[in-house]
């Protein structure tokens, strides 16, 4: 099994966001020739009002726990309104284009959009996501579901997603289709009348989603990756894939059901893609629970 993926951009994940609270407010006393007001006159404004992100296990996708529904019939009825909502909810901060620098994906959860009356809050710094091919496993199924794992042993994976526009001041995208689809611990692809380990979500309107499956087996001497899809209307997509990290994944491989078969000594180093987009397209793994969560924000334009 092989892949041809073509990297076209590289870039870095999101950064932190911060909450500002009003300034310092002054209360004076009346003119001259009146009793003077009391004290000095300046009544301390609130502090720095940082307003933390939703913490893990908070946020779930639409359709999680749900039959599947048609990926398609979301979108079309949801796309309008979605746009609309995100124009309204999304972080208020100015906006700006972000400059590629070198980093890592934050593994911050991501931000709570701003409600009226309660204060100006900025958005997140964000990044493009570098893109890259489908490969030859993609299935263009109608599955929306949170939970991908199906009957699939392999250690736990929860991914909480955001999509952000980065030329709009990564404002929070609701209404987009977040589809992924991976091997199994045997390095596997779902095929045919398969679907396991396939599925799409709809981004609510902070612009998350949540899957659960788990960490990806290796195959062809590529990178274990987990493939994904954003689709912000049913027009136009964007396609890319996520690495982990290298000395996670050799710890991961000893356990089973992975040590079935001899891992590669470094299942990284030798994909090129991998070596072009890690910086940016790695997951930031926090354990959770018996397995790992991922926080991500994908920035598309």
């Amino acid at each position: 099994m092989t892949e041809n993926n073509k990297t076209t951009s590289t870039t870095t994940g999101p950064g932190p966001h911060t909450t500002t609270g009003p300034g310092p407010g002054t209360t004076t006393g009346p003119g001259p020739g009146t009793t003077p007001g009391p004290g000095p006159g300046t009544t301390p404004g609130p502090g720095p009002g940082t307003t933390p992100g939703p913490g893990p296990g908070t946020v779930t996708g639409p359709g999680a726990g749900s039959p599947a529904t048609s990926r398609r019939a979301l979108l079309l009825a949801a796309g309008s309104a979605g746009a609309a909502a995100v124009l309204n909810a999304a972080c208020a901060g100015p906006s700006r284009r972000t400059q590629a620098v070198s980093g890592q994906p934050s593994a911050s959860p991501p931000p709570t959009p701003a409600l009226p009356g309660t204060g100006t809050t900025t958005a997140p710094a964000c990044v493009l996501a570098v893109q890259a091919g489908a490969g030859p496993y993609y299935l263009d199924l109608d599955l929306v579901r949170s939970d991908i794992t199906q009957d699939r042993s392999g250690v736990p994976l929860r991914l909480d997603l955001t999509v952000v526009r980065v030329p709009d001041g990564c404002r929070p995208l609701a209404a987009a289709g977040v589809e992924v689809w991976h091997a199994d611990a045997a390095g596997h692809y779902s095929t045919g009348k398969d679907t396991f380990l396939r599925g799409t979500q709809i981004t609510d309107h902070t612009g998350q989603c949540v899957f659960h499956t788990i960490v990806p087996g290796w195959y062809a001497g590529l990178a274990p990756h987990i493939h994904f899809k954003v689709r912000p209307d049913p027009h136009t997509e964007t396609t890319s894939q996520f690495f982990f990290p290298e000395n996670l994944l050799t710890r991961i491989y000893t356990h089973q059901p992975y040590a079935r078969r001899t891992p590669p000594e470094h299942p990284n180093q030798h994909d090129s893609r991998y070596r072009t987009a890690a910086k940016t397209m790695t997951l930031p793994l926090t354990p959770h629970k018996n397995g790992y969560r991922a926080a991500y924000t994908i920035g598309i334009t």
